[in-house]
């Protein structure tokens, strides 16, 4: 559900994480951003290519509506200081957007996930809750 901030009616005290609109409960939104090495789908063979958007898909199937935005793979970066010089970027890959009544919940949703099915700890997701400005 898209609102803009002065739609919020009302909000659970600091550390809620379900919100209130016109009478309505939004779930908590919230951002998977992946960190780990990155394999570019040009550098993959069609059959690669094929299982890995495959793999991806019935992982979006299996969440469903809670997907908000599958995302995309990150590109070109690089990253500006607060004193103006530039730097390396780090080593995030990519993003996806879900809806969960809490972290927790967020947590589970990554159960088959893809990205994190090499076990051998070079690949991670870092959940956010997206607040409400």
């Amino acid at each position: 559900m898209n609102t803009t901030p002065n739609e919020y009616a009302h909000q659970e005290p600091a550390g809620a994480n379900t919100r209130f609109s016109e009478g309505m409960i939004d779930m908590a939104k919230f951002i998977y951003l992946y960190r780990g090495p990155a394999t570019p789908m040009s550098d993959l063979t069609p059959e690669q290519g094929a299982d890995r958007m495959a793999a991806f898909g019935a992982w979006m199937a299996k969440v469903g509506a809670a997907l908000l935005d599958g995302g995309s793979p990150f590109g070109s970066c690089t990253s500006v200081r607060d004193d103006g010089t530039e730097g390396p970027a780090g080593d995030l890959i990519g993003y996806t957007i879900v809806e969960a009544d809490d972290l927790a919940a967020a947590k589970a949703l990554t159960n088959g996930l893809p990205f994190l099915s090499g076990s051998d700890g070079k690949c991670a997701v870092e959940i956010f809750e997206l607040l409400p400005m």
